[in-house]
């Protein structure tokens, strides 16, 4: 029998990654490489010398005191690793760090913007009392996805304004059947929402991450699905730090994995988390609408399932992936 999660949290955002232009026509060329950086190595190597402390489920990261280019990488994958755990949004609270121009690493933060960018579902917010930190980072390509305020109470209020995103969870022991169970809970999910005509694509794609975490991490899954402003995001949690692999053998019928997420996905990559495993993730395009709740506010759901543990040892392969693209959860014979 599959086990309850007991994990409230659920994950967002991605590191270094490709981007696909449309969800539903696949490029030929995209890569499906991702970074070279283990994804494990944040919780090995050197943590940010900062406190963290949580505001109405908003992770505050209060920078040490020091220079913005001491500590900004580290403070990249602390949000990183925060954004993991999918709180109500990430405040890095930059009062400490000495005053003084910068702008290489000012721009270095403002790459954090990215992981906005990708998932809107979770805001990243810099409050930084310097008003010149504050007008490089809006002035950003990237910076401009994040909230800038001018002080840790403003970035918190102004995170807590921003929309709820619909989150449902599924928690997923290593078996072949995880897979399949996998596509039936992200169709449940998408019929609830309204979004039938994603089926196809979300199921293919959250197929092959279940099924390369089935694989190679061998270790316990969580998958999520959030929606959030015209954006649907699939998430699959291990506890293993190896990075999803790509085979490239023509026999191999797990070998085209990576490549199905980046022809299916507007973006994809990988988030390391603080016990030292993984979230891989991808974002396909969606309806505008907000999801609908009896308050008329979104609130996140939480819904755990359990799931039966078939006998036969019948995994997805390309005949599946093909059969799914017309009849939306069609399982192998």
């Amino acid at each position: 029998m599959l086990q309850p999660s007991s994990d409230p949290h659920h994950f967002s955002e991605g590191s270094d990654h490709q981007v696909v232009l449309c969800p539903t026509q696949p490029t030929a060329h995209a890569s499906t490489q991702f970074p070279a950086q283990s994804a494990g190595r944040a919780a090995a190597g050197p943590q940010v010398a900062a406190r963290t402390h949580a505001i109405r489920q908003v992770v505050v990261r209060e920078a040490p005191a020091g220079r913005l280019s001491e500590i900004v990488e580290d403070l990249d994958r602390a949000i990183q690793i925060a954004l993991t755990d999918g709180p109500r949004g990430v405040v890095c609270d930059l009062s400490a760090v000495l005053a003084g121009a910068e702008p290489g690493a000012v721009e270095v933060l403002a790459t954090a913007g990215r992981h906005v960018r990708d998932w809107p579902g979770i805001p990243v917010a810099m409050s930084c009392p310097d008003p010149r930190v504050r007008e490089v980072l809006r002035a950003h390509p990237l910076g401009g996805h994040l909230i800038v305020t001018a002080s840790k109470l403003l970035a918190v209020s102004a995170v807590l304004a921003t929309p709820i995103p619909a989150v449902e969870r599924l928690r997923l022991a290593p078996h072949p059947t995880a897979p399949r169970a996998s596509r039936e809970f992200v169709t449940r999910t998408l019929l609830g929402w309204g979004l039938g005509p994603l089926i196809p694509c979300a199921c293919l794609v959250v197929s092959e991450l279940v099924t390369n975490s089935t694989i190679h991490a061998r270790t316990d899954i969580a998958v999520s699905v959030g929606w959030s402003l015209g954006a649907l995001r699939l998430g699959v949690r291990d506890n293993s730090p190896d990075l999803p692999r790509q085979q490239h053998s023509q026999f191999d019928v797990h070998g085209r994995g990576l490549s199905v997420v980046a022809g299916l996905s507007r973006a994809f990559g990988v988030l390391p988390t603080a016990e030292g495993g993984k979230v891989v993730w991808a974002v396909l395009n969606t309806a505008r609408p907000r999801p609908p709740t009896s308050a008329g506010r979104p609130e996140p759901a939480t819904t755990t399932q359990d799931w039966p543990i078939f006998a036969d040892a019948r995994g997805p392969t390309g005949l599946a992936f093909r059969a799914l693209s017309s009849q939306h959860q069609t399982d192998p014979p």
